[in-house]
């Protein structure tokens, strides 16, 4: 049983582009293939689509890399964990990397960007940071 399925995929993206794998493949759910789809728009994934393998559906997610074959994302970090949420008003959106990273929240709008989090003005969960 995994008890943090979040932190379970940004190990796996991390990893896979350590490893300079073309995609990753990790089972999906709906709140995983948001928080991709909020990678994929902020252009630190190439694509993201859900596979049916089996009986269970999973969650594909193409990787990418510079000119010089370095991995877009330099780094992923969760914030909110099960043993620790982590909620944050509109007001304390923190600015990863002085802009040039993005955070991810869970609000009540679904899961945002922090500049869409900021331009709609809602405060949520932090759940991770990605530069």
């Amino acid at each position: 049983m995994m008890t943090d399925p979040i932190a379970d995929l940004l190990a796996r993206i991390r990893n896979g582009a350590h490893a300079r794998h073309a995609e990753i493949v990790c089972p999906a759910s709906k709140q995983k293939l948001a928080i991709a789809k909020v990678l994929s728009e902020q252009g630190f994934v190439r694509d993201v689509r859900l596979d049916a393998r089996g009986t269970r559906s999973v969650l594909v997610v193409g990787l990418r890399y510079d000119d010089d074959g370095r991995p877009l994302i330099a780094g992923l970090r969760r914030v909110s964990r099960p043993g620790r949420r982590v909620y944050v008003p509109c007001g304390r959106i923190p600015k990863v990397r002085s802009g040039l990273g993005v955070a991810v929240l869970s609000t009540s709008r679904g899961i945002l960007s922090d500049r869409a989090a900021r331009d709609a003005k809602l405060g949520g969960e932090l759940i991770c940071e990605v530069w």
